[in-house]
């Protein structure tokens, strides 16, 4: 058989009908599918069959399709986003699947993500973070020149790779005690590196950090599975950071 020929999959996937429904697997066989697919567009496949046996479709969510929204949070044969490092569910191809192989795809699995239908979860926790103090709420006036404020380079790395979290929430369904650690860090770490960042960096520590612990999150202990399930490889060293700035904040 040639790379480029057809394949067939074995799916075992989460079906839930809603938040208060207890959930199974269910078993489906989805073939002609192109090793060049991705495996959002293999679901799409499999929701036409489905439509077409009038049968209910699997929910899942999905909205960019290039690794930049964080929506496509699927766990896939027990790994957060698939077996692909670096990269979200929607950048993963059928390719990465031996035909005739079986594959489970479930929900990411945490008390602060309750379930919504199959594959979906609420992930409004997060939103929640980001409201209590992930941004700049100064006025600042009319933006300045790019190089009118000068920041040296390792420190403008370092808060454009923060920065570079996409708020998907695989850190939080690959670390076994469901913390939501590095995602919090990447996004008090992004701004306290920055000069724009630091009238209001106290607060921002405090109260994301509370809204954390209010949202049901667990606590770290340094498993680093979070730092190897993220699409973009944030580096648990901005966990460090943060309970710095906690702590600062905290004597304060």
């Amino acid at each position: 058989m040639s790379e480029k020929a057809k394949r067939s999959y074995t799916l075992k996937v989460w079906r839930q009908r809603g938040p208060k429904d207890k959930g199974r697997f269910a078993q489906y066989q989805v073939s002609g599918i192109s090793p060049d697919a991705s495996f959002l567009e293999m679901l799409d496949v499999l929701n036409e069959e489905l439509i077409k046996r009038g049968e209910p479709v699997i929910a899942f969510d999905s909205d960019c399709r290039e690794g930049i929204c964080g929506m496509c949070s699927c766990v896939i044969n027990g790994q957060p986003h698939g077996p692909d490092n670096g990269s979200a569910t929607c950048e993963l191809h059928m390719r990465r699947f031996e035909d005739g192989s079986t594959i489970t795809v479930e929900p990411f699995r945490a008390r602060a993500f309750p379930p919504v239908k199959d594959l979906v979860v609420d992930r409004s926790a997060f939103d929640r973070i980001i409201a209590s103090g992930g941004y700049v709420s100064i006025n600042a006036g009319n933006a300045p020149d790019g190089n009118a404020l000068a920041i040296g380079h390792d420190t403008s790395e370092k808060a454009m790779d923060a920065a570079a979290c996409i708020g998907c929430g695989a850190c939080v369904a690959a670390c076994p005690n469901a913390a939501a650690m590095l995602f919090v860090s990447a996004k008090v770490s992004h701004l306290a590196l920055l000069p724009q960042g630091q009238p209001e960096r106290d607060a921002r520590a405090l109260a994301m950090s509370r809204t954390m612990d209010e949202a049901g999150f667990g606590n770290c202990s340094n498993e680093y599975e979070c730092e190897a399930a993220c699409p973009k490889e944030i580096k648990v060293s901005h966990i460090a950071l943060l309970n710095r700035e906690f702590l600062r904040a905290s004597l304060k």
